[in-house]
């Protein structure tokens, strides 16, 4: 049994590989970034066939993005979303059809009106990042219905976990309290506290995954917990953690407009599949500040 993961260095594509091991599956693991794993681009056409046309892979996962919905990122997000989820099917389309493709979707490709979103909620295109990401699940249905092919969409809410990057409210939060002592008299500038989002550990995330491409009865679903926390609660529990008192270290950047108020998924599909979440917020805290 062999994997090839795309976006393997980030803390996706690691948790993941930490699930093919213990399920005893080869990784081939590809990344734009250097690392310990083979460097190369998944928008490269030329690059993913000749991978996929090699192993004949059992499972292709396409994690690789920039986790921003920022306009910035307009084309990197293009090239590694939408041209990279085309690369992958048609290469497995010629070569290796049997192989079952998982493509990562998004929480904010959806229309949030701050109900708990489902697999039957709209998309919107609010985002570069969300209409990459919308192009991709179609691309993925395309190749669905057209060819046959076994194509898994999972519309991930926010997770996290201690490989998360800084640009993370989460984890900028935690890196700022494990530092306290070296932080002392500085500030953390920080948003709107009273936003809601979800707050899953990365590693159980990709237990759902990996759950999912091994059954053949559903194709999409959103992964999340469907408990939302604010950032407030985060701020308490981190710095508690090192019994200190949030509103000592902490300043509101004023008129700060969040991208939403609530964000957070009705996850009746994927639990019907077996998985449930194993961390709790207090428990993902304690692990992103140990």
């Amino acid at each position: 049994m062999k994997a090839l993961i795309f976006g393997i260095n980030g803390q996706d594509g690691f948790y993941l590989s930490e699930t093919c091991r213990k399920n005893k599956v080869e990784i081939i693991g590809v990344s734009r970034s250097q690392g310990n794993w083979m460097q190369g681009n998944v928008s490269n056409f030329q690059f993913v066939e000749s991978l996929i046309k090699t192993h004949q892979p059992n499972y292709v996962f396409h994690f690789a993005a920039n986790s921003t919905t920022q306009h910035y990122a307009l084309f990197e997000n293009h090239e590694a979303i939408s041209t990279g989820t085309l690369n992958i099917l048609e290469s497995v389309r010629l070569h290796s059809p049997k192989s079952r493709v998982f493509l990562s979707g998004s929480a904010m490709q959806f229309e949030n009106t701050g109900e708990p979103i489902d697999e039957q909620t709209p998309f919107e295109a609010s985002s570069p990042y969300s209409v990459a990401r919308i192009q991709s699940v179609y691309a993925g249905r395309y190749f669905r219905q057209k060819f046959g092919l076994k194509v898994y969409v999972g519309y991930f809410f926010n997770h996290d976990s201690p490989l998360r990057s800084e640009k993370h409210i989460n984890q900028k939060i935690a890196q700022f309290v494990k530092n306290i002592d070296k932080n002392r008299g500085q500030k953390l500038e920080i948003g709107d506290i009273k936003t809601q989002k979800e707050f899953n550990f990365a590693g159980d995330v990709v237990e759902a995954v990996w759950l999912l491409v091994n059954q053949d009865r559903n194709f999409e679903t959103v992964i999340g917990s469907g408990k939302a926390y604010k950032i407030e609660d985060w701020l308490h529990l981190c710095f508690a953690n090192a019994n200190r008192n949030w509103q000592d270290y902490v300043t509101v950047k004023p008129n700060f407009q969040s991208e939403y108020e609530i964000l957070v998924s009705n996850p009746a599909l994927i639990k019907s599949i077996g998985w449930q979440p194993k961390t709790s917020i207090e428990d993902l805290a304690k692990m992103m500040l140990g």
